[in-house]
Protein backbone atom coordinates (compact mmCIF):
# COMPACT_ATOMS: atom_id res chain seq x y z
CA UNK A 1 0.00 0.00 0.00
CA UNK A 2 2.68 2.49 1.18
CA UNK A 3 4.60 1.66 -2.43
CA UNK A 4 1.59 2.42 -4.43
CA UNK A 5 0.60 6.07 -2.15
CA UNK A 6 4.68 6.71 -3.58
CA UNK A 7 2.87 6.82 -6.85
CA UNK A 8 0.26 9.16 -5.69
CA UNK A 9 -3.21 9.36 -4.16
CA UNK A 10 -5.63 6.58 -4.56
CA UNK A 11 -8.81 5.50 -2.98
CA UNK A 12 -9.24 2.56 -0.73
CA UNK A 13 -10.84 0.49 -3.75
CA UNK A 14 -7.79 1.43 -5.95
CA UNK A 15 -5.67 0.09 -2.95
CA UNK A 16 -7.41 -2.91 -2.61
CA UNK A 17 -8.10 -3.99 -5.93
CA UNK A 18 -4.95 -5.31 -6.66
CA UNK A 19 -4.69 -7.39 -3.30
CA UNK A 20 -6.13 -10.63 -2.58
CA UNK A 21 -7.25 -9.68 1.25
CA UNK A 22 -10.43 -8.86 2.18
CA UNK A 23 -11.75 -4.86 2.38
CA UNK A 24 -12.42 -5.05 5.99
CA UNK A 25 -9.14 -6.56 6.02
CA UNK A 26 -7.58 -3.66 3.68
CA UNK A 27 -9.56 -1.02 6.12
CA UNK A 28 -7.56 -2.59 9.07
CA UNK A 29 -4.03 -1.78 7.28
CA UNK A 30 -5.36 1.76 6.35
CA UNK A 31 -6.49 2.28 9.60
CA UNK A 32 -2.94 1.10 11.37
CA UNK A 33 -1.11 3.10 8.74
CA UNK A 34 -3.14 6.52 9.56
CA UNK A 35 -2.82 5.67 13.28
CA UNK A 36 0.61 5.78 12.89
CA UNK A 37 0.83 9.13 11.16
CA UNK A 38 2.25 7.23 8.23
CA UNK A 39 -0.56 8.77 5.92
CA UNK A 40 -3.61 10.66 5.92
CA UNK A 41 -6.97 10.01 4.51
CA UNK A 42 -10.30 12.11 3.83
CA UNK A 43 -13.50 11.34 2.72
CA UNK A 44 -15.40 13.56 0.37
CA UNK A 45 -19.00 11.87 -0.45
CA UNK A 46 -18.52 7.98 -0.65
CA UNK A 47 -14.98 7.98 -1.58
CA UNK A 48 -11.91 8.04 0.99
CA UNK A 49 -8.85 8.93 -0.36
CA UNK A 50 -5.53 7.82 0.83
CA UNK A 51 -1.90 10.18 0.81
CA UNK A 52 1.71 9.69 2.21
CA UNK A 53 2.21 11.69 4.82
CA UNK A 54 6.33 12.44 3.71
CA UNK A 55 7.75 13.83 6.70
CA UNK A 56 7.03 10.87 9.14
CA UNK A 57 9.01 8.62 6.33
CA UNK A 58 11.59 10.89 6.21
CA UNK A 59 11.44 11.14 9.91
CA UNK A 60 11.70 7.46 10.19
CA UNK A 61 14.56 7.26 7.13
CA UNK A 62 17.03 9.44 9.10
CA UNK A 63 16.39 7.17 11.92
CA UNK A 64 17.24 4.05 10.58
CA UNK A 65 20.23 6.26 8.94
CA UNK A 66 21.85 6.89 12.55
CA UNK A 67 21.08 3.65 13.52
CA UNK A 68 22.72 2.18 10.40
CA UNK A 69 25.92 4.03 11.58
CA UNK A 70 25.98 2.73 15.18
CA UNK A 71 25.90 -1.38 13.31
CA UNK A 72 28.63 -0.59 11.46
CA UNK A 73 30.43 0.57 14.05
CA UNK A 74 29.77 -2.21 16.45
CA UNK A 75 30.32 -4.78 13.94
CA UNK A 76 33.83 -3.27 12.87
CA UNK A 77 34.25 -3.90 16.64
CA UNK A 78 33.30 -7.03 16.70
CA UNK A 79 35.06 -8.35 13.69
CA UNK A 80 37.97 -6.51 14.91
CA UNK A 81 37.75 -8.83 18.55
CA UNK A 82 36.88 -12.02 16.71
CA UNK A 83 40.21 -11.12 14.78
CA UNK A 84 42.03 -11.58 17.89
CA UNK A 85 40.52 -14.41 19.21
CA UNK A 86 41.80 -16.26 16.53
CA UNK A 87 45.05 -15.10 16.86
CA UNK A 88 45.33 -15.94 20.12
CA UNK A 89 43.95 -19.51 19.36
CA UNK A 90 47.05 -20.10 16.85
Amino acid sequence: MLARLARGPATVSELAGPLTMSLPAVLQHLQALETSGLIRSEKKGRVRTCRLQPGVLASAEQWLTDRRSEWEIRHDRFEEYVMNLKETDT
